[in-house]
């Protein structure tokens, strides 16, 4: 059969379900063969040292990212909406979806998995932006491609092929970084044709983080008084990271890339005992326990990924990675014998986590169907090791594999009409602490596309979720400490969603865009760690289904693009609440912890060619959340304050000196003094330690400095 020739209907499908705007994407943009339509927008090739970002929720320009000089995660991925990134320690980058956390949520890098819980202070992901090609989320599980409960993170690391002018077999990028609040950074890029088919890309970046201070240069609690043994800086943040890169690219055939890439990550320092807990409650622990306030720490993550690709003619392409990431967490804790009543803890911890495996992601066109079909199998291995200077040791270790099949097919059913359904199957055993067994399901998606005019479109989707219960968090036993539980259930659910989206040049603008997307996402037998165990068990806390957990929300943007001037506002808005099974009746009616207010998004680019100038400004508005029942959060004051950022950016790229830009900006320009609400929040009472402020401030105004030269 012929393939089936491209619709403007499939054209605006791939709009709206990655959806990367034409408009507002001004690099180039590879084609997802995960996303449901066929056909990839035209858009603009510019050149720059950037990270491309699309997201189901909305799109953003390379070149809007590379301004930001982007330093963490937090920096590429805050203005998308229902998009969050707690944590500002460099351990702590923890990526949120619509209130769920990066447990809950699918994370790759370069198709190797990353979903690694090491510790419950800590994140689940730890890159370098500077790193990054392309970043794909998918806000929301709207398709059964991607599996999890929350949606997906796509990172991909950059490649020699893309970097190389025409006509140039070499090149190099140097690149030096220095913010007067966070730190300097100085990285070195090479790359070239080995050979007619063989291309290799070697990257280094040494980055020496400093301890910030904070908006106003106070540290205050919720009375607006200086909390006591802070002055305004936030130790334990200081230290040394290193990203190196290492990719060979085999061009086999003109329809065939084979690419072998190596990622190393080191990180290095002094830290606080929970890199999640602000610097109060680090201060509060140490002094009432007479132990030290920073613990010397290392995170290493070695990453080895083969990927593999193939294109053969049409719409039709097959994507295959086989990885193997390995993350490590050490910690020296022999500063346990300051005080001689823990002399027992001193000695040194390790935590290791192993992720393995194969995917494969093919896409098919066949007359009027696009099909898209694929598998893959992830084995967890974790193990802990504790040596205690007093000559004992714990040991702990499990494992856990996961598997699926799935198959999706877009039917074109006229010109204005697509349909698309999906089916999973879910394979998933596990060998852990809490239960020792084995859970599968098959589940089914389907979503229609109709589009109303040439300019508007319309998509409603459905989609069945399916999670198996984690094991458990590497750093604090690997499951050592756990709480058997044999009748805990796997995670189910249903996810809808509706979006409209519309596109034109309209209201005098070279394009206007506005979507709005409505989405509810029930989650049946919502698995709890910390659940209060039931007498016949005992204990503090076990992991257990306590209720069926409903998220809600809505996500909108506007866009406006004329001559060289592009503004984008985007809001949203996400809810959530338990209905508690009769035994956690103590938890009925509570929210996510990391749920957060109000959020508006606004980008404004300005760019002026003629003097190889771009100017950007960034703003992000967070309304309060009031205080309310929880999970997991703080235990007498859990309000979160609201907060107005704004970021301004200059890059200027010399005509007369090719391959030279130098980037100045300024962020958080009003120092304003806040936390963001899906990193720790609020005032808990602790039986020992009092009262302990929890707020994970960001940094005050810092102003940043980048200097970059292509050889």
């Amino acid at each position: 059969m012929e393939n089936v020739k491209p619709t403007k209907l499939s054209c605006f499908g791939l709009l709206v379900l990655s959806i990367s705007t034409s408009s507002y994407t001004f690099a180039e943009q590879e084609e997802h063969i995960s996303d449901s339509s066929p056909t990839p927008l035209e858009i603009e090739s510019v050149t720059v040292w950037g990270t491309q970002v699309s997201a189901s929720s909305i799109g953003i320009a390379e070149d809007t990212l590379a301004i930001k000089q982007a330093d963490h995660v937090s920096d590429l991925l805050r203005t998308i909406p229902g998009v969050d990134v707690g944590g500002a320690h460099s351990l702590n980058q923890r990526i949120t979806i619509r209130s769920m956390d990066d447990k809950d949520l699918r994370i790759s890098i370069d198709g190797a998995n990353q979903n690694t819980y090491m510790y419950h202070h800590m994140g689940n992901l730890q890159i370098h932006a500077d790193i990054l090609k392309s970043v794909d989320v998918q806000v929301g599980s709207n398709s059964i491609i991607d599996g999890g409960l929350g949606g997906a993170v796509r990172f991909e690391t950059k490649s020699a092929n893309e970097l190389l002018r025409d006509g140039e077999r070499f090149g190099a990028r140097l690149q030096t970084s220095y913010g007067d609040n966070s730190g300097t950074s100085n990285a070195v890029t090479a790359y070239g044709q080995l050979t007619k088919s063989l291309d290799v890309l070697a990257y280094y970046n040494s980055v020496d983080r400093d301890n910030y201070e904070v908006g106003g240069n106070k540290i205050v609690g919720g009375d607006g008084n200086e909390i006591p043994g802070t002055n305004g800086s936030v130790k334990g943040l200081a230290g040394d990271l290193d990203d190196s890169l290492i990719k060979f690219g085999w061009n086999i055939s003109d329809s065939q890339r084979l690419e072998l890439g190596y990622e190393s990550y080191e990180d290095e320092g002094d830290y606080s005992q929970r890199p999640d807990m602000g610097l109060a409650t680090g201060i509060g622990i140490a002094n009432n326990l007479a132990i030290p306030l920073l613990w010397p720490t290392e995170f290493s993550r070695d990453t080895l990924s083969l990927n593999y690709k193939l294109e053969w003619g049409g719409h039709s392409q097959l994507k295959a990675t086989l990885f193997d990431n390995d993350s490590t967490l050490k910690r020296d804790e022999t500063g346990w014998l300051i005080n001689p009543r823990f002399a027992n803890s001193a000695g040194y911890i390790e935590g290791e986590a192993e992720n393995s495996g194969f995917n494969l992601l093919a896409e098919s066109a066949l007359d009027m169907h696009i099909l898209t079909y694929g598998a893959e199998i992830i084995r967890y291995d974790t193990d802990y090791k504790a040596s205690y200077l007093k000559g004992t040791s714990e040991n702990g270790s499990e494992k856990a594999t996961s598997q699926a099949i799935f198959i999706q097919d877009l039917i074109q059913v006229t010109d204005r009409l697509a349909l698309i359904p999906g089916i999973r199957y879910d394979s998933y055993d596990i060998d852990s602490a809490v239960v020792d067994d084995g859970f599968d399901k098959i589940s089914g998606a389907l979503a229609a596309e109709y589009e109303l005019s040439h300019a508007l479109l319309l998509k409603l989707s459905t989609t069945q979720l399916f999670k198996g219960p984690e094991i458990g968090e590497v750093f604090t036993g690997a499951g050592l400490h756990d709480t058997a539980n044999p009748g805990i259930k796997e995670e189910t659910g249903l996810n809808t969603e509706f979006s409209l989206m519309f596109e034109d040049a309209v209201f005098g603008a070279d394009n206007f865009l506005a979507g709005i997307t409505v989405f509810q996402t029930d989650i049946d037998d919502y698995i709890y760690d910390y659940a209060t165990p039931p007498p016949s068990v005992g204990g503090r806390s076990w992991k257990d289904n306590i209720g069926d957990m409903r998220v809600y929300g809505t996500e909108a943007y506007l866009g406006y693009t004329i001559g060289q001037l592009r503004t984008l506002i985007s809001y949203s808005i996400s809810k959530s609440d338990l209905d508690a099974e009769a035994e956690y009746s103590n938890t009925d009616g509570a929210r996510l912890d990391r749920q957060q207010g109000d959020t508006v998004s606004i980008n404004i680019d300005y760019n002026i060619p003629s003097q190889g100038l771009a100017l950007h400004w960034d703003s992000l508005i967070v309304s309060n959340l009031d205080a309310h029942k929880d999970l997991g959060g703080a235990s007498f004051d859990n309000s979160k304050k609201g907060f107005d950022v704004h970021n301004v950016s200059l890059r200027w790229q010399p005509n007369a000196v090719h391959g030279l830009a130098f980037t100045l900006g300024v962020d958080n320009i009003f120092d304003e003094f806040y936390a963001s609400q899906s990193s720790r929040t609020g005032v808990s009472i602790h039986p020992r330690f009092g009262s302990l402020n929890l707020q994970d401030f960001e940094p005050g105004r810092n102003i940043k400095m980048t200097l970059s030269y292509d050889l």
